[in-house]
């Protein structure tokens, strides 16, 4: 029952943010396309953060973490493909003016195979599909884990080259870092909630994860910087276009979670790693922080489709 309060409320967040996205783009995207987005993000997030996360044990118990992830895992990855492939389908239809259930099998196809961003969604859906079969059907081991850790993190990086800043030498990779660096620290993070069960599982993995989660918060601030440089004219676009507003509100709740972070780094962190907060202590900060990184994720697949 926790777990799925923590799902609605998850997905309540979601929502929201998403409606407050669509006000301050003053309709220049719509809300069920960003919607979409945002669960496909969302859930590819998830996903590599669960490939990812057995790394932030020690070599000891490491398989216990894979074992421990693979069934969420699974369930994360076919959401994704799934999502992945009702965004192509709407993102064909918008392509081609026509509504979702009109929308024919060659135009869906011809859109995905002969248009950038059709092949990205594409290239997003075989990462999803290959991450799904590869959890489902091979044994589970550290090189395989490292192999679905690959397959994820394409599978991210390919969506944010074919955006706003596809065709820019700084901005494309610069958005790329940035969109790895967030994925990799919201996801872990995640992942964290899915699979840690006691103190001290928490006392051994929370370390790493601070020290992974530095390096994240530096590497998407140096890229969204660069990617802010890259798109915006004028600081005025700030608040005077509907992408910029929404950027603005992003930026403000990035701050929010460095500030958050800083505070779990010198609170939480100390406490866990002498089992001096519980299980549930834990899981309660980091599902308070995943709300506020759920809304950064909503916001970033608005900027993605708003035009």
């Amino acid at each position: 029952m926790t777990r799925q309060r923590a799902l609605a409320g998850g997905a309540l967040v979601v929502v929201v943010a998403a409606v407050v996205a669509w006000a301050l783009a003053r309709q220049q995207n719509s809300l069920a396309v960003t919607l979409v987005r945002a669960v496909a993000d969302g859930s590819a997030v998830v996903a590599f953060g669960l490939a990812a996360v057995p790394m932030l044990d020690i070599d000891r118990y490491r398989g216990e973490l894979i074992r421990r992830a693979t069934g969420p895992l699974t369930i994360a990855s076919a959401i994704w493909l799934v999502a992945e492939l009702l965004r192509l389908g709407v993102a064909a239809a918008q392509a081609a003016a026509v509504p979702v259930s009109r929308l024919g099998v060659h135009t869906a196809v011809d859109f995905a195979v002969h248009t950038t961003p059709g092949r990205s969604a594409l290239f997003s859906a075989v990462a999803a599909a290959l991450v799904c079969v590869t959890v489902v059907a091979t044994p589970r081991s550290s090189s395989t884990n490292v192999a679905v850790v690959g397959l994820a993190a394409a599978g991210v990086a390919a969506r944010p080259l074919t955006g706003h800043l596809s065709e820019s030498a700084l901005g494309g990779p610069a958005v790329a870092v940035h969109t790895l660096a967030a994925a990799l620290w919201c996801g872990a993070l995640a992942a964290l909630v899915l699979t840690v069960g006691h103190r001290g599982q928490w006392a051994r993995v929370l370390p790493r994860f601070s020290q992974l989660s530095l390096v994240c918060v530096a590497a998407l601030l140096v890229g969204g910087v660069l990617a802010a440089v890259a798109t915006l004219g004028s600081p005025s676009q700030l608040y005077a276009t509907g992408y910029g507003r929404v950027l603005s509100a992003k930026v403000a709740v990035t701050v929010v979670l460095v500030l958050l972070a800083y505070r779990n780094r010198t609170m939480w962190l100390p406490a866990a790693r002498t089992h001096r907060a519980t299980a549930v202590v834990s899981r309660s900060r980091a599902l308070f922080e995943l709300a506020i990184m759920a809304v950064a994720l909503t916001l970033a697949a608005a900027l993605a489709v708003t035009g």
